[in-house]
């Protein structure tokens, strides 16, 4: 009787394991998911300049162009020599982030056409940002521009643009991208690119009386098209 007294004294006074509290779990969280830690409102830039600086996304209406398209995209315009020094135009941009791209390889003049106010003005806050990449350098000239792409490639005078980005909702209608590649053709240098990036689920551009189809790459749901100007 003794020996289990004893026992029963030590099981009263063993210590305890001390237990989690909700100011332990708030001090030492979970490791957030990569989707938590990169949220779905940011891009970045991937090289250059501004090489890996985040950049805004508009909340609504617009599709970033992914990390790897982006990068097949300015692999073909850098091993033309279309980047370095040229005038970029980038047409429903959203963001800005193909352009903005450009600026940060090296292009002279990047110009972003976007007509929804909101994201015309994530557009500019992003311009700034790649900017300021350049300190002590030359940055190149970014303008943003508030016009439907209609509008603005109506308008009188010609720029002589190198390359033209062109990334569309994939509900624009196919008779209003025709109609701003027509309009688009007056605006390009001599040995310009045209790039259209498209669903893989949206038929060929039509491409009008000037333009020529030189290649096309598909990328998972996005597809490629690249155009210049008929001989």
């Amino acid at each position: 009787q003794a020996r289990l007294k004893v026992k029963a004294v030590q099981a009263v006074h063993a210590p305890s394991l001390p237990r989690a509290t909700d100011d332990a779990a708030r001090a030492f969280p979970a490791p957030r998911s990569p989707r938590e830690r990169y949220p779905r409102s940011m891009t970045r830039i991937i090289s250059g300049a501004a090489g890996s600086l985040r950049l805004e996304v508009p909340k609504a209406g617009t599709r970033p162009t992914s990390d790897r398209v982006r990068e097949a995209i300015f692999s073909a315009l850098e091993s033309w020599g279309l980047v370095d020094g040229a005038n970029v135009l980038d047409l429903y941009a959203g963001s800005g982030a193909l352009g903005l791209e450009a600026a940060s390889r090296g292009a002279a003049a990047v110009t972003l056409v976007e007509k929804h106010p909101q994201a015309a003005q994530v557009a500019e806050r992003n311009s700034r940002i790649v900017t300021k990449a350049f300190s002590g350098g030359t940055a190149p000239v970014i303008r943003v521009e508030k016009a439907s792409v209609q509008t603005y490639l109506d308008r009188p005078g010609t720029e002589n643009f190198d390359v033209a980005l062109i990334d569309p909702p994939y509900d624009l209608g196919e008779a209003e991208l025709t109609a701003n590649l027509k309009s688009l053709i007056p605006q390009l240098a001599e040995d310009a690119m045209v790039l259209v990036e498209r669903s893989s689920r949206s038929p060929e551009p039509t491409w009008p009386d000037g333009l020529a189809l030189v290649r096309k790459k598909s990328y998972g749901e996005t597809l490629l098209w690249w155009a210049e100007l008929a001989e």
